[in-house]
């Protein structure tokens, strides 16, 4: 038995390749939705439908809530001038130590995994010079951002290693053997600048690879961090902040024999074949949960309110987090922010739903626990390890002069459905493609070559998203609001401006947007990211 087979809860070594190909059908196989069963979604989609299997770490796990949370460190500018900050990042790989005891070979941004956290002022410009001193090309992508296409990280815009061969030469494109060519890609060697004019609403970015055909087992193996955008608005609340302020980015892995990031890729090295083990087309799932890069770590905290800054940054596992007591009390959620920043009003949670690449801002208070309490962040879609995430310890009594007020922002866009210049559907589905099964956007596959939306700056649109089993899709540029939920009103979980709808099993949700701040090519994709990388994008072209 391989090394793999004995990491994989389900067994089945059989490998398939998902090259970006003509569709020529669409197939069953994963219990699709017809078009007519989409009214009976509501019986279906309480609980996401099956992301595909686990993987089984080869080597001992801690116990839960053993491992102090750490925070990433924060980037300090390399320069400053005219108004904008200038940083430096290099893509290396380290032997770090995720697992007590254990090392364990990441690729990162500067040396931590995750990343370092960038922290920036709206409206101030920031460039981040990337060196690329990993094996492979790579893309980076400040997801949330609104940023020249430029400079978004379209996945074959690659950063190429020093000793990667001349693509010209080998004819082939510059991200691998079985990557489709793109003409208008534009690649560097070894470094690449990123220029961010980041005019946009305070909240919480993240960064992360985004390299054709290879996004989740780079972001598996390390390629992730925070990014946060501050602005006057949100600094006139009297929200909690410094120590009580706690940006938590939670993800998933599973750790082979040697203590390496287990990953059932068909290639291990990323450099030429693409795709996943069959048994792990719709996603892997591994049985460690890890926030801020260490597994199920605890936290001391006053007993005050907090300010909970929620990234699910795994490729495909979903969570509903809930807090809960020792003794089984549950304490509030208080929602105050989206992906793309504050909500007009707080909305209350027991229990809050996180897709791949969603991001929450959530107020939880502490007061009324004696000290010595402990508060469980629990994953109820989870089981055994899985179900826990991490936890508080109440240290202590102190002063909160903090507030969450009724009213939070009062920027957010109000776009009207009489505004649109054009409705547009997008089913998102499994399909059959020349060499096998994948992920496909209205019957096609992604082409980097093709251009499927097309639209005017400063057009606003409709879209009807539509899924098969769960897809968390995310736009690139652009934030949205929510209009609908299978014709029917909204989850209390839609509101604001988001950039990731996590559309459930044989649901429909309507959004709105405005594609305006910069014209280029963009894309649209599930945030799975292994159904990403078989083909679950779409190119966006603003004129």
């Amino acid at each position: 038995m391989s090394e793999r087979q004995r990491l994989t809860r389900h067994g089945g070594r059989s490998g398939v390749q998902w090259p970006r190909r003509r569709v020529l059908g669409l197939g069953g196989a994963l219990g699709l939705a017809t078009a007519g069963g989409l009214a009976l979604s509501g019986a279906m989609a309480h609980r996401p439908a099956s992301t595909g299997n686990q993987l089984r770490s080869a080597v001992p796990l801690p116990e839960p809530y053993t491992v102090p949370l750490p925070f990433p460190p924060v980037l300090v500018p390399a320069g400053t001038s005219g108004g904008a900050d200038r940083y430096e990042i290099t893509q290396r790989r380290v032997s770090a130590e995720i697992l007590p005891g254990v090392r364990t070979e990441l690729w990162t941004y500067d040396g931590t995994f995750p990343g370092p956290t960038i922290e920036s002022r709206r409206g101030r410009p920031v460039t981040v010079t990337h060196r690329n001193e990993l094996p492979v090309p790579t893309v980076v992508h400040l997801h949330g951002g609104r940023t020249p296409a430029a400079s978004d990280g379209y996945p074959t815009d690659l950063v190429l290693p020093r000793d990667w061969p001349d693509p010209a030469a080998h004819h082939q494109h510059p991200g691998g053997a079985h990557t489709m060519p793109d003409p208008r890609a534009v690649t560097t060697r070894t470094t690449r600048e990123y220029t961010f004019p980041l005019d946009q609403r305070a909240t919480m970015l993240w960064y992360h690879d985004h390299r054709m055909d290879f996004t989740a087992p780079a972001i598996w193996r390390g390629l992730a961090g925070l990014h946060i955008v501050r602005d006057d608005v949100e600094d006139a609340l009297d929200l909690p902040r410094a120590e009580r302020e706690l940006p938590l980015m939670i993800a998933d892995r599973a750790f082979a024999s040697d203590g390496s990031p287990a990953y059932p890729s068909l290639d291990p090295t990323l450099r030429d074949r693409p795709g996943v083990e069959a048994p792990f087309a719709a996603g892997v799932l591994g049985d460690v949960i890890l926030v801020n890069g260490a597994p199920w770590p605890i936290h001391e905290v006053d007993a005050v309110r907090h300010r909970l800054r929620l990234l699910n940054a795994s490729n495909a596992r979903h969570y509903e987090l809930q807090a809960v007591t020792d003794e089984g009390r549950s304490l509030r959620l208080l929602q105050i922010g989206a992906d793309q920043g504050l909500l007009e009003r707080p909305v209350p949670h027991t229990v809050l739903p996180l897709a791949p690449a969603e991001r929450y801002d959530v107020v939880i208070d502490f007061a009324g626990l004696p000290a010595g309490s402990r508060v469980r962040l629990v994953n109820r879609l989870g089981s055994g390890p899985t179900h826990e995430v991490m936890a508080f310890r109440v240290a202590r009594r102190a002063r909160d002069d903090t507030r969450v007020p009724a009213r939070l922002a009062d920027d957010l866009p109000t776009w009207r459905r009489s505004e649109a210049t054009a409705v547009r559907e997008f089913v998102f589905r499994a399909g059959r493609m020349q060499h096998g099964r994948g992920w496909v956007i209205g019957g096609r596959a992604f082409d980097p070559s093709r251009t499927d939306v097309r639209t005017r700056l400063g057009s606003v649109e409709v879209w009807r998203l539509v899924a098969d089993v769960h897809h968390p899709v995310h736009l690139h540029l652009v934030g949205f609001r929510v209009l609908s939920r299978g014709g029917r009103g909204l989850l209390p979980h839609d509101a604001g401006l988001k950039d990731t709808l996590s559309l459930r099993p044989a649901e429909s949700a309507e959004i709105i947007t405005r594609f305006d701040g910069y014209r280029g090519r963009y894309l649209f994709h599930c945030h799975n990211a292994e159904h990403e990388d078989m083909g679950m994008m779409a190119n966006l072209e603003v004129t």
